[in-house]
C-alpha cells in the first residue's frame, strides 16, 4: 500500500525535472504544446479505496491512436522546419497516454503547472506552461479533463471529443475542435436511413458521454420522421450480446446502427459473428469506420452489408517518409531514462508499415489542430517576413482568441472555427466494406460551404440478392389505404381502405381519411377528390321541351275554350258548367301552367319562388271552384228539398263567390307569410349521388304558414271528392260531379304516383316528373271536366238546349219519387 501512494507521489514531483531528451513524448522548444492521446485504454474499470495512477502501458495498446500521436509529433517537425509559418520560432511539446478517463490527472497536472505542483493559493497566476492542448480523443475524457483548462482559458483542441455539451461555451470557454461534433454524423446517418428508405433500426450506442449523446441526437432526428428506433441499447463491459442480438432478430430489425468507440465495437462484430448473426445492415459510427483488422476478419462477410460514416482519406504529404526515419532510429524506448508516469509506449516490435497502414480515423484532426495552434501563435507574435517578435510575452487565452479567428488553408480546405468552436470545414464520407477487407468510399456528406449529400448505391454489394435490404416494421401501406397505429410505434401498423367520400394525403397525414367537401366525391381507395358534376335540366332538354310544349298547348285550349264558352255562354251545358265559374278556372288553369317553365335552367332564388308560388296559389282557386261547384249540384238536387232556407242564402249571399274568394286570400296570406320568413332557396342534393350534386329547390315544410298552404290544398281536395261523390247519381246531363269525382281521382292518382317514383328516383329528371305532375293535375281538370262540355257544344248541339235538359230532370224526378 505504501509504494502505490509513494508512485503517485512521485508522479506529481516528477514534473520538476526537465524533459527528458530523445523521448517521443517530450521535445524541447520556445513555446510549448501539450498533447493527450489513448495510446492504451483502460478496458476495465478498476474500483479502488484510495487515489493511485494507472500507467497505460499495461494497458491494451491502440496502433490507430499511436498513429495520431505520432501525426502531431510529425506536424510540429513540420512547422519548426518551415520558414514562413514560425521563423526563427520552435515549438516543442510534452504528450502524455492518457489510457483513463479519471485516473491519469499527474499529466494533466504537469501540463498545467510550470513548478510541478499546484498552488491554489496564489492569485492572478497563470500555472500552465503549454500555450495550448491538443486533445483528448474520447468525449468522457475531456469531459473530466477539460474544466481544468477551462479556468485559465488555456486552448483545449480535441480532435476526436464530439459530444454536443462542447458547444456549450458559457461551460467551456476555452474548447474547441477539429471533428465534426455529433450532430453532423447523426445527420449523415439519418440521410442514410432517408435514401435507402429504412425505417425500422436498431441504434446500439456506447454507455458514456460520446454515446448517450448521439442516442439522444438520433432521437431527436427521428422524431416526427417516417424512422422508428425498434430497438436501442447502451453498451458496457457486463453487456450481454447474445441476448442482446436474440432480441434484435426477435423484432425483426433489418439495420443496425453501432455508435461506440473502436473496442466497443470489436466487441459487437464478434459477438454478432459468434452468435451467426446474418443479413443485416451495419452502419458503423466514424470512431470505427476505417478500421483496419475488422473487415478482414473471418466470417465478417456472413453479418451483411457495413456501411460507416467516416473522415475522409486524407494523404498528408511527408508523414509516411517522418514514420521511416523516426523508426530507423530505433528511439521508441530509452531504458536508461526514467519516463514520467503514462510516458511509456513498449511500442518496439511496431514496425514503420504498421504506423503507416494502421486506421487513419482523426488523422487530419490532429494535423489541423497542430496547424491552428501554429496560426494563432504566429497571429500573436506578430509573425513577418523571416522572423517573429519573440519578446512578446505569450498567454494561452492570447492564443485563444487567435484561433478562434482562425482562418487559413492547406490540404485544399479552409480551417475556420464557429462561435461554438466547431469546425466549419471538412466534410463526412460514406465507406463500404468491400469484399476485399477495405473501406471504399462510395459517398460524402459536405457541411461547408454549402449543404451536399451524394451516394453511390451501385458500388455497394448488398447481402443475399444483392438488391437494398428492407427494414420496416410493417410493409407501406397500398394507394388508397390509411395506417392504424399498432403499438407504440408510428413504423408498425395495419391498413385499411378509405371508403367512398373520404380519400388520403399519405404526405400530410397517413393515418386518417379525409373526408370530401361537399361539392367533391370520390371512390373508395381515393388519393384525392373529384369536383362533383352539377345536374340540373336546362332548357335544351328533351324532357324539358316537351313538358314545356305540353304547358303551351294547355294555355291554347284554354284560350279556345275560352272563347267557345263565351259564344255558348247562354246555353244549358255552359251553365251547368258552371257559368262564369268556367271561366275563372280556365284562367286559373292558364296561370298554374307558368310554374311549369320554372323546373328547367339552373335553379335561382327568383326560379325557385316562381317554381311553386303560381300553382299553389291558383290551383287553391281551382279547387275551392270544384268545391262550390260539386257543393252546389248536390244542394240543388238533394239538400234543398231538405234544408230549403240553406239555398235561399247560399243564392242570396253568393255562397259560391264568398267560399271561392275566402280560400284565396288564405292561401295568398299563407304563401306571402311564408315566404317572407323563409322563401324557397337553391338546394344542392349531395346525399343520394356520390359523384354528381343534383340542383333544385328547397321548401322549408317545417314552417307552419309554408306546410298550412299545402293542408289548404289537401281540405279543399277532400271536400270537394266528398261533394262530387254524393252527386254520383244525378241526371246525365248535369252529372259533373261524377266529372269531378273522376279528375279529383286522376289529381290523387297522379301525386301518389309522384311520391312513389320521388321516393325511388333522386336524379335530377326527378324535377321533370315533378313538372309532369302539375302538368297532368292542370289537363286533369281541362280534358276531363271541360273538354266534354266543349264536345257537347260542337258535335252534339242537340243536347245543349232546354227542353233535353228539363226532360233529363223530370225522368230524375219521377225515378226519386218511385
Amino acid at each position: 500500500m505504501f509504494h502505490k501512494e509513494f508512485f503517485v507521489l512521485l508522479c506529481f514531483l516528477h514534473a520538476e525535472t526537465e524533459s527528458i531528451a530523445n523521448s517521443e513524448f517530450n521535445l524541447q522548444g520556445d513555446y510549448l504544446l501539450g498533447g493527450l492521446f489513448d495510446i492504451h485504454y483502460a478496458s476495465v474499470a478498476h474500483y479502488r479505496n484510495i487515489p493511485e495512477a494507472v500507467i497505460c502501458s499495461s494497458n491494451p495498446f491502440t496502433l490507430s491512436s499511436y498513429r495520431r500521436f505520432q501525426m502531431m509529433r510529425f506536424s510540429i517537425e513540420e512547422i519548426n522546419n518551415s520558414t514562413s509559418l514560425l521563423p526563427n520560432v520552435t515549438l516543442g511539446y510534452e504528450i502524455f497516454d492518457h489510457c483513463s478517463d479519471t485516473k491519469n490527472f499527474p499529466g494533466i497536472f504537469s501540463l498545467m503547472s510550470v513548478v510541478g505542483s499546484i498552488q491554489p493559493w496564489k492569485e492572478s497566476v497563470n500555472f500552465s506552461k503549454v500555450i495550448a492542448v491538443v486533445g483528448t480523443y474520447t468525449s468522457t475524457a475531456t469531459l473530466t479533463v477539460a474544466p481544468l483548462f477551462m479556468k485559465d482559458l488555456v486552448p483545449l483542441i480535441s480532435y476526436g471529443a464530439a459530444s454536443s455539451v462542447f458547444s456549450r461555451k458559457k461551460n467551456f470557454p476555452s474548447f474547441l475542435r477539429t471533428v465534426h461534433p455529433n450532430k453532423d454524423v447523426i445527420k449523415m446517418i439519418f440521410e442514410i436511413l432517408q435514401r435507402f428508405k429504412w425505417t425500422w433500426v436498431t441504434f446500439l450506442y456506447a454507455d458514456d458521454d460520446y454515446g448517450r449523446d448521439g442516442y439522444d441526437l438520433f432521437v431527436k432526428m427521428i422524431r416526427n420522421t417516417d424512422i422508428c428506433l425498434g430497438y436501442s441499447k447502451g453498451l458496457n463491459t457486463d453487456t450481454d450480446y447474445p441476448k442482446m442480438f436474440k432480441q434484435i432478430i426477435d423484432f425483426r430489425v433489418n439495420v443496425i446502427i453501432v455508435f461506440t468507440a473502436e473496442w466497443t465495437a470489436e466487441a459487437v462484430i464478434n459477438s454478432a459473428i459468434q452468435q451467426n448473426v446474418t443479413n443485416k445492415v451495419w452502419i458503423a459510427a466514424d470512431a470505427w469506420s476505417l478500421h483496419k483488422e475488422l473487415p478482414k476478419k473471418t466470417g465478417i462477410r456472413n453479418i451483411g452489408t457495413v456501411l460507416g460514416v467516416a473522415e475522409p482519406k486524407t494523404t498528408i504529404p511527408g508523414f509516411s517518409d517522418f514514420i521511416y526515419s523516426f523508426k530507423a532510429q530505433n528511439q521508441c524506448e530509452n531504458p536508461e531514462q526514467d519516463p514520467f508516469c503514462n510516458q511509456m509506449c513498449n511500442c518496439s516490435s511496431l514496425s514503420a508499415e504498421d504506423i503507416i497502414t494502421a486506421d487513419p480515423s482523426f488523422n487530419f484532426p490532429v494535423y489541423s489542430a497542430v496547424y491552428a495552434v501554429a496560426h494563432a501563435l504566429h497571429a500573436v507574435l506578430q509573425c513577418g517576413a523571416g522572423s517573429c517578435n519573440k519578446s512578446i510575452k505569450v498567454y494561452p487565452h492570447m492564443v485563444l482568441h487567435e484561433l478562434r479567428r482562425s482562418s487559413f488553408t492547406f490540404l485544399n480546405q479552409t480551417v475556420q472555427f464557429d462561435d461554438n468552436g466547431d469546425p466549419k470545414f471538412g466534410s463526412v464520407a460514406i465507406v463500404f466494406w468491400n469484399s476485399s477487407g477495405n473501406a471504399e468510399e462510395v459517398g460524402f456528406f459536405s457541411f461547408y460551404p454549402t449543404f451536399k449529400f451524394f451516394i453511390n448505391s451501385s458500388k455497394i454489394k448488398w447481402h443475399g440478392d444483392e438488391k437494398v435490404p428492407e427494414s420496416v416494421c410493417s410493409q407501406a401501406c397500398p394507394e388508397g389505404f390509411a395506417k392504424i397505429q399498432e403499438g407504440i410505434h408510428t413504423c408498425c401498423f395495419s391498413c385499411t381502405i378509405c371508403p367512398n367520400g373520404t380519400y388520403i394525403n399519405s404526405t400530410e397525414d397517413p393515418y386518417n381519411c379525409i373526408n370530401c367537401k361537399e361539392t367533391e366525391w370520390s371512390t373508395e381507395g381515393s388519393t384525392s377528390c373529384t369536383i362533383r358534376l352539377l345536374e340540373y335540366i336546362p332548357f335544351t332538354d328533351t324532357a324539358a321541351v316537351v313538358i314545356m310544349v305540353g304547358a303551351l298547348v294547355l294555355v291554347a285550349l284554354t284560350v279556345v275554350m275560352s272563347v267557345l264558352f263565351a259564344l255558348n255562354y247562354n246555353t244549358p251545358v255552359v251553365r251547368s258548367a258552371g257559368g262564369p265559374m268556367c271561366f275563372l278556372i280556365l284562367g286559373c288553369l292558364s296561370l298554374c301552367s307558368l310554374s311549369v317553365f320554372f323546373y328547367f335552367g339552373e335553379p335561382t332564388e327568383t326560379y325557385c319562388t316562381l317554381r311553386f308560388l303560381p300553382f299553389l296559389l291558383f290551383y287553391t282557386v281551382c279547387l275551392a271552384c270544384f268545391v262550390v261547384r260539386s257543393f252546389q249540384i248536390v244542394c240543388i238536387f238533394k239538400i234543398s228539398a231538405k234544408f230549403p232556407k240553406l239555398l235561399s242564402y247560399w243564392t242570396k249571399y253568393h255562397g259560391h263567390w264568398l267560399i271561392i274568394t275566402v280560400a284565396f286570400f288564405i292561401q295568398a296570406l299563407l304563401l306571402i307569410t311564408g315566404y317572407s320568413i323563409a322563401p324557397p332557396k337553391p338546394y344542392s342534393d349531395t346525399f343520394w349521388y356520390s359523384d354528381i350534386i343534383v340542383l333544385g329547390c328547397d321548401l322549408d315544410l317545417n314552417l307552419k304558414a309554408t306546410s298550412s298552404s299545402f293542408i289548404l290544398l289537401s281540405v279543399l281536395c277532400c271536400l270537394s271528392f266528398i261533394f262530387s261523390y254524393m252527386g254520383k247519381n244525378l241526371p246525365k246531363n248535369y252529372n259533373e260531379a261524377k266529372t269531378i269525382t273522376f279528375c279529383l281521382l286522376l289529381l290523387i292518382l297522379t301525386w301518389i304516383t309522384f311520391a312513389t317514383v320521388s321516393m325511388l328516383y333522386h336524379g335530377k329528371y326527378i324535377h321533370a316528373m315533378n313538372a309532369l305532375a302539375i302538368l297532368s293535375s292542370l289537363y286533369s281538370f281541362l280534358l276531363w271536366y271541360f273538354f266534354p262540355k266543349c264536345y257537347i257544344i260542337i258535335f252534339q248541339p242537340k243536347k245543349n238546349t232546354q227542353q233535353h235538359f228539363q226532360g233529363l230532370i223530370q225522368n230524375y224526378t219521377k225515378t226519386i219519387s218511385q
